[in-house]
């Protein structure tokens, strides 16, 4: 279990560091989010690939129609959260992107015939209250980016129980290889109308951007092989406390205390939905 918490820690905070990167190329150039999204799958798509080549793995898929919706909603997501962190910060793309597992079971009683718990409700409303000081909204003007970023965490929930489905009947090299592959495909159909040459730095930094991503991708991959997916997800959740942690030491993102306030709900959310509070309510109990 602990090589999958640190293979885990790894992964998110490779995936915090991706933005880092793709904030530094949309801050310094023309590049939008669509094109970061491009890099970031087509380096994935290489990289899945050539290790289904080298350990002999099929291609072929078994249940194709979860695996293409497992990749169709996170591909979503993470077009709109690249469009989101173009417009707002790293620390709050991040923070907001992180609200996903509180909207899964929305949609899991739909797609994997899971109950919805009453518990459930009540974190999603202290996510949203996390979400609402986060966003801050005076009701004149809200941060656009702001509310892209939020809503490729509601799209990125969509995507999990389609995960969980498509584990049943295929591996997660598959899953991953064609993730990057639709991936690539459909920001590059976005990116044939806005493509802007990188150069110089930027170029270093794109490239950063995308091999931070696939590494992330890697490491999450292989850490599932080890650890539950409760604790897992409680694991990912560090996702905030890294981006947050970058986005103030490098762009002097503002953190005030609405704004710690509402990442420490979020995080209360996340743990309670993960199971943590019932955990270590048994713990108390048991002695």
């Amino acid at each position: 279990m602990y090589k999958g918490i640190l293979l885990l820690l790894l992964a998110e905070f490779t995936f915090a560091l991706s933005t880092v990167f793709g904030k530094m190329v949309t801050s310094n150039s023309a590049i939008g989010g669509i094109e970061i999204t491009f890099v970031r799958f087509a380096i994935g798509t290489l990289v899945a690939g050539l290790y289904m080549v080298f350990t002999h793995k099929s291609f072929r898929p078994n249940n194709l129609r979860h695996v293409v919706l497992r990749a169709v909603f996170n591909v979503t997501a993470v077009m709109l959260f690249f469009a989101g962190l173009e417009r707002t910060t790293v620390t709050n793309a991040n923070m907001l992107n992180m609200t996903y597992p509180a909207f899964v079971f929305l949609v899991a009683p739909f797609i994997n015939g899971e109950k919805t718990r009453l518990r459930n409700i009540f974190y999603l409303l202290v996510t949203l209250a996390g979400v609402y000081l986060i966003v801050a909204p005076d009701f004149e003007s809200i941060n656009p980016g702001d509310l892209l970023a939020l809503l490729s965490g509601l799209v990125a929930g969509f995507g999990i129980p389609f995960l969980r489905e498509a584990r049943k009947f295929d591996s997660s090299e598959v899953i991953v290889f064609y993730l990057m592959l639709f991936g690539c495909l459909m920001s590059g159909v976005f990116l044939l109308e806005d493509c802007v040459l990188p150069r110089g730095i930027v170029t270093v930094h794109l490239l950063l951007s995308g091999v931070a991503a696939a590494a992330g991708q890697v490491f999450i991959t292989i850490g599932y092989r080890y650890i539950e997916a409760a604790t897992g997800s409680l694991v990912s959740a560090s996702r905030i406390i890294f981006a947050g942690a970058l986005g103030v030491l490098i762009f002097a993102d503002p953190f005030t205390v609405s704004i710690m306030t509402g990442a420490l709900l979020i995080l209360v959310s996340l743990f309670g939905v993960g199971g943590l509070w019932e955990r270590v309510g048994s713990i108390f109990v048991s002695r």
